[in-house]
């Protein structure tokens, strides 16, 4: 690795990460000061370069880091509810269990794919882009990515509040009045309240950096753990191991050919609903000390701890029905329905935890990084991350999220293009760049620079992402109009959308490279290449 950070730039410096000079006493000044540890040469361009976006100085994060960031991801109320959702499927709670596991191993395996460029190059996700679609190009992945991130940020906030808001129920009855008798654009007062101290809270832990966030997320995961595990323990104990049942479909099971192509839609539930962080894990595995501990971390936090983690899915949903008479697969209601205040407290706090974590993690860094491409001399790391976290308020999410037309419109759109965008990074860097990356040729804005292109955009990568994204932005939007009219129902390709766009994606950009190549392979160079084809001591 050393060898690595010598070829990209990177000093033999050992100031830590988000380490920094002084703090600016004004609060709009700090806004606009770097958090990072980039090594910001003189020939970078302000234009494309901030201390935020540099290759790193020191990769500091072990794979203990990689696996607590997984467990924050995880162990989040979203989770719990999409992976309680399958056994609506109608299939067997061992087919559940199969399908999780068979889906998170497709995303361990994409997930290291993605990681290895930003890992070897030291620089997050939208400046890796910089290589495939150009040093101006690469913004229109950033924006797309960085739009899903703010909305699906305002949506975690507002289910944390409602936790946060059960505990204030609880705790000060008198607090009802602010539920039912107040409220501002659509939101009651007490859940401004709520959403307020978290956006605070949210707000001052990415102000510290990812040092800060690193730190949080290293207790965050385990201690939900501890929390849920505790749960299961106490169901299992109310409800009595015999009188569990693990068959949590509604009616008979499909048999076994019915039900293949069911647990394929799971798997595919699965691979979608890790998709976002996925795609921009490049933002954290560029902190990793080698590509070994990335895998590491990878393979701990995604199989062994989802392994882990269905399980006690499945075992808290199955106990839900014998102690309360139906199946609750949302963690929230079932501490609601234990209804102590000991119960209360300590599960309430704890779902508010583990959604901070996945928020912090999926949904604040990445439009953090996103933002400050764009104008990286303009917008710092934590300008990028306040722009998202204003912006997350401004959508009102509690207005739309439960429409589920508002959803497929808008954020349906642009997640059906992280599909493509997938796929023409991973095409991008293995097939035709060959996993060679000239690092400071992006961040340079002239004419001669190997990933200027056609005045800073590479048209193969755009036309790809065009052709790819139509089909799976036809599916998200057409697909349950036609269904409802009676005239085609294709509804069921919406869970496959992901995997459609991005071999589109992967095809059309491969093709059009083999055709019209203009992504440079640096043959027989090696200053100042990273070549992640080299393997690690």
């Amino acid at each position: 690795m050393t060898d690595q950070l010598a070829q990209t730039g990177a000093s033999g410096s050992t100031r830590g990460l988000g380490t920094e000079g002084a703090a600016p006493d004004n609060l709009v000044e700090a806004a606009g000061h770097p958090v990072g540890d980039g090594n910001m040469k003189p020939g970078y361009d302000p234009r494309l370069a901030n201390e935020d976006l540099a290759p790193l100085r020191k990769q500091r994060w072990g794979s203990y880091n990689i696996f607590a960031f997984w467990m924050s991801d995880v162990h989040s109320v979203g989770g719990y509810v999409t992976a309680g959702s399958l056994f609506a499927l109608g299939i067997a709670s061992w087919q559940v269990l199969v399908a999780l596991i068979v889906g998170i191993l497709i995303v361990q395996f994409f997930t290291n794919l993605v990681a290895k460029s930003s890992q070897k190059t030291g620089v997050p996700y939208p400046v890796v882009n910089r290589a495939i679609f150009g040093v101006k190009g690469a913004n229109i992945p950033a924006i797309i990515r960085g739009l899903i991130a703010i909305a699906w940020y305002g949506v975690q906030t507002f289910l944390a509040a409602e936790s946060l808001n059960i505990v204030f129920l609880k705790f000060i009855p008198a607090s009802e009045v602010l539920r039912t008798d107040y409220s501002f654009l659509g939101l009651s007062a007490l859940g401004w309240i709520s959403y307020a101290i978290l956006w605070f809270a949210q707000a001052a832990l990415f102000w510290g950096g990812m040092e800060s966030i690193r730190r949080f997320i290293d207790w965050a995961g385990p201690a939900v753990y501890v929390v849920m595990i505790v749960l299961a323990i106490y169901l299992v104990s109310q409800a009595g191991w015999e009188n569990i049942d693990f068959n949590l479909s509604a009616g008979e099971p499909l048999d076994f050919w019915a039900s293949i192509p069911v647990m394929f839609t799971a798997i595919a539930i699965v691979v979608s609903y890790f998709s976002g962080p996925m795609l921009n894990f490049g933002d954290f595995s560029r902190y990793a000390k080698s590509y070994k501990a990335v895998k590491r971390g990878n393979f701990l936090g995604l199989p062994l701890n989802f392994l882990f983690f269905s399980i006690l899915t499945v075992l808290t949903a199955s106990a839900t029905v014998p102690v309360f008479g139906e199946l609750i697969t949302d963690p929230i209601h079932t501490v609601e329905r234990i209804d102590t205040h000991f119960a209360i407290l300590l599960g309430g706090l704890t779902f508010v935890t583990a959604t901070v974590g996945i928020n912090i993690v999926a949904n604040f860094i990445a439009p953090a990084f996103d933002f400050s491409n764009v104008a990286p001399h303009r917008i710092s790391w934590r300008m990028g991350g306040m722009i998202a976290a204003v912006g997350s308020v401004l959508l009102t999410p509690w207005n739309w999220y439960n429409n589920d037309a508002a959803i497929q419109n808008t954020l349906g759109v642009l997640g059906a293009l992280i599909g493509p965008l997938f796929g023409i990074l991973i095409a991008g860097y293995y097939v035709i760049g060959r996993q060679r990356i000239k690092v400071d040729e992006m961040f340079t804005m002239s004419e001669t620079g190997a990933y200027w292109y056609r005045k800073g955009f590479n048209p193969n990568a755009v036309w790809a992402m065009v052709l790819a994204g139509a089909p799976t932005v036809a599916i998200a939007v057409l697909t349950r109009p036609l269904a409802e009219a009676g005239i085609l129902d294709l509804s069921y390709l919406a869970d496959f959308s992901w995997f459609i766009g991005c071999g589109l994606g992967f095809a059309l950009f491969v093709l059009f490279e083999r055709r019209q190549p203009l992504m440079p392979t640096f043959e027989g160079e090696t200053a100042g290449i990273s070549d992640g084809s080299i393997e690690e001591d």
